[in-house]
C-alpha cells in the first residue's frame, strides 16, 4: 500500500423512495483505513443531488451486503433510517479489506391494453402469466443497483473484492484503499461478469457545498472494461456508471447502475 494507505434512473429508484429517482446514491464511511485489532466504522447512506450532502432522502438498506476479509458475511449494527439518511455501524474484527454494499435487484415489465399503458412489478417468472393475451407493445427489464464502499483494517487483501458476476460491478485493479492525491487508480467495470466496454463513468468529489468548482469528470471504459482516474485532490469521491439495453427476441433488457465511494488521502 502506497504511503501507508495515503493516498451513478430506474434502478436507483429501487434503492430509495420514488421521489429520489433523479438523485445519486451513496454510502459514506467515517473512515476507510484503520489500524489495530478491533475498530468500528460508521456509515451514512442517502440520495442527493450533491453527493454526501444528506438533504434529500435516506437509502433503504434492505439489500445491505457486507463482506469480511475472509469472504464471510457480517451484519450491520445500530442501523436506523432517518429523514435524509440511513446510518449503520460495522465492527471490524478481522484484518483486511471489507466490501460494504447495498444491492437491489428487481424486474419491471410494461405493456399496453386497450390503448392504456400498464406496468408490471413482480418476479420475472410471474411476468409471462400476468400479461393479458390481448396485450401489445410488451417489454421488460431486469434491474440491478449496487451502491458500495470499501474499508481496510491493518494490511489489505482482495478476497472481498472478488466479482459476484451479477449486475454492474467495479473490480479494483488498484486497491480501493490505496488512492492518493496526485496518483492514479485503475478499475474495471463488469456487467454480469463480462467486461462493460464503452461505458461512461462519472467521478465527483464530495464537499461541493464549500466550493464553487464541481470538480466532476467523465471518462469511458475501454474494451476490457477498465478506466483510470488521476486524483487531483483528497476527499471522498463518488464513482457512478449505468448500462441500459433493450430486450430482444422476448428476452428482458438490462437496467444496471453502480455507485461507489473511494476515499482519496493526501
Amino acid at each position: 500500500m502506497k504511503k501507508a494507505f495515503a493516498l451513478l434512473a430506474l434502478t436507483a429508484a429501487l434503492a430509495a423512495p420514488m421521489a429520489a429517482q433523479a438523485h445519486r446514491a451513496w454510502i459514506a464511511p467515517s473512515s476507510t483505513v484503520l489500524s489495530g485489532n478491533d475498530a468500528w466504522v460508521g456509515f451514512d447512506a442517502g440520495m442527493s443531488n450533491v453527493v454526501y450532502q444528506a438533504d434529500h432522502a435516506a437509502m433503504r438498506l434492505g439489500g445491505l451486503d457486507i463482506t469480511a476479509p475472509d469472504g464471510s458475511k457480517l451484519e450491520a449494527q445500530n442501523a436506523t433510517q432517518a429523514r435524509y439518511r440511513s446510518i449503520f455501524d460495522i465492527e471490524l474484527k478481522q484484518e483486511g479489506t471489507y466490501r460494504v454494499a447495498n444491492v437491489v435487484e428487481g424486474f419491471m415489465g410494461f405493456y399496453e391494453q386497450g390503448g392504456e399503458r400498464k406496468r408490471f412489478r413482480g418476479s420475472e417468472a410471474e411476468f409471462a402469466a400476468a400479461v393479458p393475451a390481448d396485450a401489445t407493445n410488451v417489454s421488460s427489464a431486469r434491474t440491478f443497483t449496487r451502491t458500495e464502499t470499501f474499508v481496510t483494517l491493518g494490511n489489505p487483501n482482495d478476497t472481498a473484492l472478488a466479482p459476484t458476476n451479477k449486475g454492474l460491478e467495479l473490480i479494483p485493479v488498484t486497491h480501493p484503499n490505496d488512492a492518493a492525491e496526485g496518483e492514479s487508480s485503475t478499475f474495471k467495470l463488469l456487467l454480469d461478469g463480462q467486461p462493460a466496454a464503452n461505458v461512461d463513468v462519472t467521478i465527483a468529489r464530495g464537499g461541493l457545498r464549500y466550493r464553487s468548482n464541481p470538480e466532476e469528470i467523465t471518462t469511458k471504459t475501454g474494451a476490457d472494461g477498465s478506466f483510470t482516474v488521476t486524483w487531483a485532490a483528497s476527499g471522498l469521491h463518488w464513482i457512478g456508471a449505468s448500462v441500459r439495453s433493450e430486450g430482444a427476441n422476448g428476452q428482458p433488457g438490462t437496467n444496471a447502475s453502480y455507485n461507489g465511494t473511494i476515499e482519496v488521502l493526501p
